[in-house]
């Protein structure tokens, strides 16, 4: 067997040194800048997703560096055979999430995509019932409840009289569904 001084080149692996927060503690410990940056990311993968975009079409939207995408996202990604990044499907990434809570917003952190993709499809029900007074997408809602990172179910309020209330009070913003950076 040949050493490296004969000649043989030493396999590279991928190591990848960064990577992003998996606990909400570790979200709420970045700097604000960094949750901000984290939030992007995640955005940018889910934009993938959702639109169907290239990694650095995704990215040049949220004006981020898609190497920094695939350095902290790497865990939602996948190369493909062409040197392409696509999503995997059913990704783990942690996102801090705003839902209505009986006092107020609440942030949630989830790590499956597929409750993410729910809380956004919730969203989306309550605006339409609070612009239109139409609630059918609110019962086409079949689950009750998300589970968050830590394996909690958090109930989703789906009584009509609570988000009127919460609506009334201007509680329930749709500028975004994430959480702010502290």
């Amino acid at each position: 067997m040949r050493n490296r001084r004969e000649g043989r080149k030493p396999r590279r692996t991928k190591k990848f040194t960064h990577s992003g927060p998996i606990t909400i503690h570790e979200y709420f410990a970045m700097s604000a800048r960094a949750q901000d940056e984290w939030n992007e990311i995640v955005r940018t993968i889910s934009k993938m997703e959702n639109e169907g975009l290239s990694l650095p079409a995704a990215s040049r939207e949220f004006g981020l560096n898609p190497r920094k995408v695939i350095q902290l996202g790497h865990a939602a990604l996948r190369k493909r055979a062409n040197g392409r990044y696509m999503v995997k499907n059913g990704y783990r990434l942690l996102r801090v999430l705003v839902i209505p809570a009986p006092g107020g917003l609440r942030e949630i952190a989830v790590l499956d995509s597929k409750e993410a993709s729910l809380i956004g499809k919730y969203w989306a029900a309550v605006h339409n019932y609070l612009e239109t007074g139409d609630a059918s997408a609110l019962r086409k809602i079949r689950r009750k409840t998300v589970t968050d990172a830590d394996g909690k179910r958090i109930r989703l309020i789906k009584d009509l009289a609570e988000l009127d209330r919460l609506g009334s009070a201007g509680v329930l913003s749709f500028e975004s569904l994430y959480a702010k950076a502290a």
